[in-house]
């Protein structure tokens, strides 16, 4: 009997050594709300904004590391197939095959909303005498038939948010034109149009409107943000200002989502309600993108003469 105590007990404890070493992680060892360590596809355009909530959030919460990859969006959707990518950050939902093949292969629903909305800022050369533009001069431009002798520039030539949304609202479907160039990001297409000038940018508004913020104050002395007419108010041309995108004055506005792959409230979860709630709203307020989950008021005023 005594042999037989010896050995269950000799079995009993190579299967909870096994279990310590080679099985799955027990809850107590995930990470929780604001420790531990996440991997993130975030979209290249929205590098500055997406730094600036890191570094909050990390500083609010030293145990927790937050690694993000920043790549142009359809590969951040793509990684939404990786196991090692907790959460992506783009300029759009799922759609409903997409959030029906991510409930199979992961057993739930993943979460998703949009945290913030972005403005696509036209940028120009210093030495250039055009600042003002209509939407018809920009599609046109994109399209290869306008009287301007521009070129267009974007953060790449396929699969980022920003070519995304030129050939769904500009080209209406239609391949990229000769006229287009693609940059490799966002930076080089400020430094390309800081030194040419021939060509015009499309670039996310974080990128030049931080003034805060030494980095962008640094682009806006090589660069000038052009103003584009008015949508619904004509004859008045306005910049990407929060409040032209709150009241849908700047014509080309886009939201910004958060994708999370989390069944349990561990730090991809607190990422999220970070970037939801009023510490991260306002860090994308302070970026000059408008938060979609912060009540943002506009008020008129009257300068004395």
């Amino acid at each position: 009997m005594r042999h037989c105590n010896i050995v269950w007990f000799m079995l009993i404890a190579g299967a909870l050594l096994v279990t310590s070493c080679g099985g799955p992680s027990a809850p107590d060892d995930r990470d929780t709300l604001t420790s531990g360590t996440i991997h993130v596809s975030a979209d290249e355009s929205f590098k500055p904004v997406i730094d600036s909530q890191i570094q909050v959030f990390e500083s609010l919460y030293p145990k927790a590391h937050i690694l993000v990859d920043y790549k142009p969006e359809a590969e951040c959707l793509k990684d939404l197939d990786n196991d090692s990518v907790r959460m992506v950050i783009v300029t759009r939902g799922l759609s409903r095959t997409e959030d029906d093949h991510l409930k199979k292969s992961l057993s739930f629903k993943p979460a998703y909303g949009p945290v913030a909305f972005d403005a696509i800022a036209v940028i120009t050369n210093q030495q250039s005498k055009d600042s003002l533009f209509t939407m018809q001069d920009i599609r046109s431009m994109a399209m290869g038939t306008s009287g301007y002798k521009y070129k267009l520039l974007l953060d790449g030539s396929s699969a980022t948010s920003t070519v995304r949304f030129v050939i769904d609202s500009l080209l209406r479907g239609e391949p990229l034109t000769a006229n287009i160039v693609g940059a490799k990001n966002s930076e080089e297409v400020i430094d390309y149009v800081s030194k040419n000038t021939d060509a015009i940018g499309l670039i996310g508004v974080s990128w030049v409107g931080n003034k805060a913020d030494p980095s962008v104050l640094s682009f806006l002395e090589k660069v000038k943000i052009a103003a584009i007419e008015c949508r619904g108010c004509s004859g008045t041309y306005v910049k990407p200002y929060q409040a032209n995108i709150a009241t849908g004055r700047y014509p080309m506005i886009r939201p910004l989502f958060y994708i999370l792959k989390e069944n349990f409230k561990g730090l991809g979860s607190g990422f999220a309600n970070f970037l939801i709630y009023e510490k991260g709203q306002l860090v994308f307020q302070r970026a000059y993108l408008l938060p979609a989950r912060m009540q943002f008021e506009v008020r008129e005023a009257r300068i004395a003469e």
